[in-house]
């Protein structure tokens, strides 16, 4: 609890109750809808309302706390900020893997972006497919 209090007064944000099961849930899956975080939310916590895992979800996002992870055809799944990697996706089960690379592509990235003279200011790079387990 303390590691996630720190994250979010890190973030500019305040430590609350649901915050702090919403990043709990989301830890412990890895990558999952929101519909899901409020389903096991409301295990522990029956009174909290969609309208607010929405809300804070999206302020942890905004405050990169989070990480949207787009599914072609689905929800979109949440994980916890953490070390570049790329998402290996599944387009027929929605499994997400992550996968650290030794040699994240930042400096060609960021030279990609700056011929069109774009400032990057983040990347995230998401690769759709067939997971061995649906092949």
């Amino acid at each position: 609890m303390n590691e996630y209090a720190g994250v979010l007064k890190a973030s500019g944000l305040k430590t609350t109750l649901q915050r702090i099961g919403i990043l709990e849930v989301i830890d412990r899956a890895g990558h999952i809808s929101i519909d899901a975080i409020y389903s096991e939310i409301r295990e522990t916590n029956p009174i909290l309302s969609l309208a607010t895992v929405y809300k804070n979800i999206l302020m942890m996002v905004d405050k990169d706390v989070l990480v949207e992870v787009p599914l072609s055809g689905a929800k979109s799944k949440y994980e916890l900020k953490k070390h570049e990697h790329i998402h290996l996706i599944c387009e027929k089960c929605g499994s997400v893997e992550d996968e650290i690379l030794d040699n994240m592509p930042e400096e060609a990235l960021s030279a990609l972006a700056a011929k069109d003279s774009f400032l990057l200011s983040r990347s995230q790079i998401n690769l759709y497919g067939i997971c061995q387990n649906c092949q």
